[in-house]
């Protein structure tokens, strides 16, 4: 049985060694045990799709869309894992956020360690606290005639998110930190602006969008969705 276009995944990059693609949204990169229940993933489908094995050099959370890394090669897989480790690839990403943002700033705010699996949680692994720093910049603002909560309008910024660490979350929790969580996160976020925007734009997904990643042997960037 032939795949049909919507079951491909979108392919921005290809070459000897690596193949970038543009993640949807809701789409694990690979098995994971906190979500058992869920059967497709982009690590498998990228395979079946251009018949070779892959494999994952950094992570995109399941809500998150965008440019996702994949190796053709196990050791330069390692070797760009490193990379991104040693933050010598640079994420950027794009994101719609509550309110009006300032032009252009530097969050460094530490974040407490979030544990990955029930395991973990249950051998009483201790939580670290961790240097945390994101840069951003504001692109653009919008307010829409929607009271929202005590506000007669909602406000809201198209953002650029520049992690300068990689922890978990980490864009999530930082703009909530400064009171300018992420529409659609269901869980940093705030659900009276999910809600409007689910009810007046039929929005039902995270508005985070990894639109670029830029290293010493990739530097490709992917369209936001819809736009």
């Amino acid at each position: 049985m032939e795949k049909t276009a919507a079951e491909e995944l979108e392919i921005l990059y290809r070459d000897t060694w690596l193949v970038a693609i543009n993640k949807p949204s809701g789409l694990l990169v690979h098995r994971s045990p906190i979500d058992r229940r869920e059967k497709r993933f982009a690590l498998q489908m990228l395979r079946d799709q251009i018949g070779a094995y892959v494999y994952p050099v950094h992570r995109l959370d399941k809500p998150t869309s965008g440019v996702l890394l994949f190796a053709l090669d196990k050791e330069i897989a390692q070797r760009m894992a490193l990379s991104f480790r040693t933050h010598e690839v640079q994420k950027t990403y794009l994101a719609v956020v509550r309110g009006y943002i300032e032009e252009k700033a530097l969050i460094d705010h530490p974040l407490k360690q979030m544990l990955d699996t029930k395991v973990q949680k249950r051998e009483g692994i201790t939580k670290e606290i961790q240097e945390a720093r994101t840069e951003y910049e504001r692109l653009g603002t919008v307010e829409l005639p929607y009271a929202v909560s005590r506000y007669p309008v909602a406000r809201y910024s198209l953002a650029r998110l520049l992690p300068r660490t990689g922890r978990k979350h980490q864009l999530r929790r930082h703009m909530k930190h400064i009171f300018h969580p992420i529409v659609g996160d269901t869980k940093h976020g705030r659900g009276e602006h999910n809600k409007l925007f689910r009810e007046k734009f039929g929005v039902h997904r995270l508005l985070l969008h990894a639109k670029g990643c830029h290293a010493r042997a990739a530097d490709r960037t992917s369209s936001v969705p819809g736009a």
